[in-house]
């Protein structure tokens, strides 16, 4: 059952959602391309406060649902929610300002290739809001400083940053209007394994700081050990299961155990790492 009101005009946009209450639910829903289905009847929640690990093998849709939630991809069935509200019945002006309450870190960043650092960050601002140039200065070196990034990096453009400044980059874009749900699609991807650690320990941070909700898709194990609250894993058009990371390592399903007791993860830190969130 949806903790929010119903959708109308008259509903403030700004519905408070208390910590652990749903802030994204997905019923019922059904995306393909072609005659091919890629999810048909997932069904999923996403808590307020809560960083979300969405993994799966290659072509289960993992990418497709996030970009399904935040409307880039059109569903053939079922309802997609945030914040209460049903995000394809809801009217243009009411998007708009949903939108303006999660940010983005798209794969590879897809940072705009002519614009600096600094303009790429500014550029959400620049479509949502209506600030003097002053204060839009103020406000990108602020975002750049949040993600751990230098004040010289804001002139730079993105083919002269390294693979680990392209996503802090992107993610300082993302976080611009001051986002309360953050989608990260493979946010290490690409990294080496000390930058991705230190990626990691960046997004628990400003998930604490800021109070944040984060839907991360990653095929990495580090990741979902060290910091994610729940872990969803898709399959067969569904979720397969959610649950904590002990959870997923308990389940039958013989992906499920592949994946979470296979020797890449009796490799990896998933059986016992330094304050992983193994809670549950």
């Amino acid at each position: 059952m949806s903790d929010f009101t119903p959708d109308n005009e008259e509903t403030d946009y700004e519905n408070p959602v208390a910590i652990g209450q749903t802030i994204i639910e997905v019923r019922d829903l059904a995306v393909g391309f072609g005659e091919r289905l890629i999810m048909n009847g997932l069904e999923l929640d996403v808590r307020r406060g809560e960083i979300l690990g969405v993994v799966g093998a290659s072509g289960t849709g993992k990418s497709v649902l996030l970009r399904t939630i935040i409307g880039l991809v059109k569903q053939r069935r079922g309802t997609v929610k945030v914040f209460g509200h049903d995000m394809s019945t809801v009217s243009e002006r009411r998007r708009r300002l949903i939108e303006r309450r999660w940010g983005v870190l798209f794969q590879h960043g897809a940072l705009f290739s002519s614009l600096t650092v600094k303009q790429n960050i500014q550029f959400p601002m620049r479509e949502h809001l209506k600030l003097s140039d002053d204060l839009l200065e103020e406000m990108a070196m602020v975002k750049l400083k949040l993600v751990g990034l230098k004040p010289e990096a804001a002139e730079r453009f993105p083919s002269e940053l390294s693979g680990g400044m392209i996503k802090r980059a992107a993610l300082a874009r993302a976080l611009a209007l001051d986002p309360e749900i953050v989608f990260l699609d493979e946010p290490t991807s690409g990294l080496d394994p000390i930058g991705a650690g230190d990626f990691d320990e960046l997004i628990a941070t400003l998930q604490k700081t800021l109070g944040l909700t984060v839907f991360m898709v990653t095929h990495d194990l580090d990741s979902l050990a060290g910091i994610c609250d729940r872990i969803a894993a898709l399959g067969d058009g569904k979720v397969l299961h959610e649950g904590t990371l002990d959870e997923m390592k308990a389940q039958p399903h013989p992906w499920l155990q592949a994946y979470f007791n296979g020797a890449r993860a009796r490799a990896s830190h998933v059986h016992a790492p330094p304050g992983a969130k193994q809670t549950g």
